[in-house]
């Protein structure tokens, strides 16, 4: 009878374990698939919440101007009220935590001097119980992780033990996320360097590419790109012309109209600028709009690629290059007007240029750009 019933006992004792140690790696995993600092910190929470089944979780980070703490990350019924609440060095149950670098259970949250009580009374939740630990990186402390008001009970050394953990995983994915936003600001940095190389070799493409980038970042708002579309679009079109560097400058500042020859030498821009920024790894899903920036809707273009055979981030650049070029005097034409350039684009809509993005333009924000820069 007693060796029947031991396994069931054993199974059934391993069963809650067992599921948090699912659980654990499940929401790791799911914590360290961004690097996007906001989801990040937005899945730790709900990561705790979960995992130890409370009422509420926050993530408060260290004011690096104060040395205190402030609710980067809230929630529960309330947790929105807390979040522009600033904790002094020291202050509250995790004030203590991140002064101590310990992590603490209380059991009994309102008889414990420690509780920072403003956050109830500005928050209307009552804090009966609490879980703190410190989330660390490289020995530094990057703030603390509190689960409050276990829905079950009390927390357990288990609860502390498990909330350690995830404290340890969100402080590699924060850190992960902070050379991540690092790394993105280098190449930034990098890449207004090289924009800026353009223009110094040619006065006339001066501020071209950062307008262009505007225009076209505000025509893919319009069409309703992703985030990370709008990111490439924007460098993609910061550097469509890098290939002009590996240019003559005769080629640059002919006085007159370029003949054919000159014109198609003019044209292996696309291909210099591609061949430039060719090993860079984050820049790959850029090099179409490098290279199909001016063809041509119908087909025309130097690849005759036509209609949506042409990426879309080229298709964009061309209308945003094309109507900044227009309105802008060159070594090889003088500019128009605005509205002369705002109805060529619409009579080359279908022939040279997406109608779908010459409305987006027309219609949306970028218009109102260009109309601020003109004063029209």
């Amino acid at each position: 009878m007693s060796s029947t019933l031991a396994p069931k006992r054993t199974a059934e004792s391993h069963s809650p374990a067992s599921s948090q140690l699912e659980a654990m790696i499940t929401l790791t995993s799911l914590l360290n698939s961004s690097l996007d600092v906001d989801q990040v910190r937005q899945r730790a929470i709900d990561a705790a919440r979960s995992l130890l089944g409370c009422e509420a979780s926050s993530l408060l980070l260290v004011d690096n101007k104060t040395g205190g703490l402030y609710f980067d990350a809230a929630i529960g019924s309330r947790g929105n009220k807390v979040k522009p609440m600033h904790l002094a060095p020291g202050e509250g149950i995790a004030g203590w935590v991140a002064e101590h670098r310990q992590p603490i259970i209380i059991t009994d949250a309102q008889s414990d001097p420690r509780l920072y009580r403003q956050a109830d009374q500005h928050s209307g939740f009552k804090t009966r119980n609490m879980l703190c630990v410190p989330v660390t990186r490289k020995n530094t402390l990057i703030g603390v992780l509190q689960a409050i008001n276990k829905r079950h009970g009390t927390f357990s050394e288990i609860d502390l033990q498990l909330l350690s953990t995830l404290a340890h995983q969100i402080g590699i994915a924060l850190e992960n996320s902070r050379l991540y936003v690092e790394l993105k600001e280098s190449l930034h940095s990098v890449i207004t360097v090289l924009a800026e190389a353009i223009e110094k070799r040619d006065p006339f493409a001066a501020g071209h590419a950062k307008r262009v980038a505007n225009y076209s970042v505000s025509i893919g708002k319009a069409l309703g790109l992703s985030k990370k579309s709008l990111s490439n679009l924007k460098v993609a079109a910061l550097l469509h012309d890098i290939g002009m560097l590996g240019l003559p400058d005769r080629l640059q500042k002919t006085p007159d109209q370029m003949r054919s020859k000159e014109r198609a030498k003019m044209m292996t821009h696309i291909y210099i600028g591609c061949d430039i920024l060719k090993d860079v790894k984050h820049l790959q899903p850029i090099l179409p709009a490098i290279r199909y920036h001016h063809e041509h809707y119908d087909g025309s273009g130097p690849h005759r690629l036509a209609g949506t055979d042409i990426p879309l981030i080229a298709r964009i650049i061309a209308v945003a290059d094309s109507f900044d070029g227009m309105t802008h005097d060159r070594p090889y034409h003088a500019c128009v007007g605005y509205h002369q350039a705002v109805e060529e684009l619409q009579q080359q809509a279908g022939r040279l240029f997406d109608p779908m993005v010459v409305d987006a333009f027309v219609n949306g924000q970028a218009i109102k750009l260009a109309r601020r820069f003109f004063e029209v």
